[in-house]
């Protein structure tokens, strides 16, 4: 049954690395397009840090962090592979897609490549691997929300 959650991460990676590539070759650094009138656009931009270009530049916190949050994030996965419930091990599928995804480009350029810009509000440009990692998050909620509510009724 893990093999399923390796499958989802994987291909979540490879839908993160095959967007990224396919912005990087189709517009050019700063160039924006429209998707979604006034709702959503694609903008080429280079971040060293994190959201709001937090601690940028600072590539050692970020691999050092990157590399603890996956063993944490395998060894959980490994644990919970029998008993597992489905919305923890899919949060845990999408937040190592996310935080692989995301240090694949760290490491081999140097910079996360973002694209996805808000239009009606201002917040930071992000990636799919930024959506993994937030949907996964949700589901880790999800899942200690239900978990508590079931402990509170044995």
């Amino acid at each position: 049954m893990l093999v399923i959650y390796w499958i989802l991460s994987a291909s979540i990676i490879g839908l993160d690395q095959w967007v990224k590539w396919w912005i990087v070759n189709d517009l050019s650094l700063g160039e924006t397009k429209s998707l979604i009138p006034g709702v959503l656009s694609l903008n080429h931009i280079r971040n060293t840090g994190a959201a709001w270009s937090m601690l940028e530049g600072k590539m050692w916190f970020f691999t050092i962090v990157t590399v603890i949050a996956v063993i944490v994030i395998i060894t959980l996965m490994f644990k919970n592979r029998k008993n597992g419930n489905r919305w923890l091990m899919i949060g845990l599928s999408l937040i190592l897609a996310g935080a692989v995804g995301n240090f694949i480009d760290r490491i081999r350029l140097g910079y996360v490549v973002d694209m996805f810009q808000t239009d009606f509000m201002n917040f930071p440009i992000f990636n799919v691997a930024d959506i993994s990692l937030v949907c996964g998050v949700i589901c880790v909620l999800i899942y200690i929300i239900l978990d508590e509510k079931e402990q509170r009724k044995k």
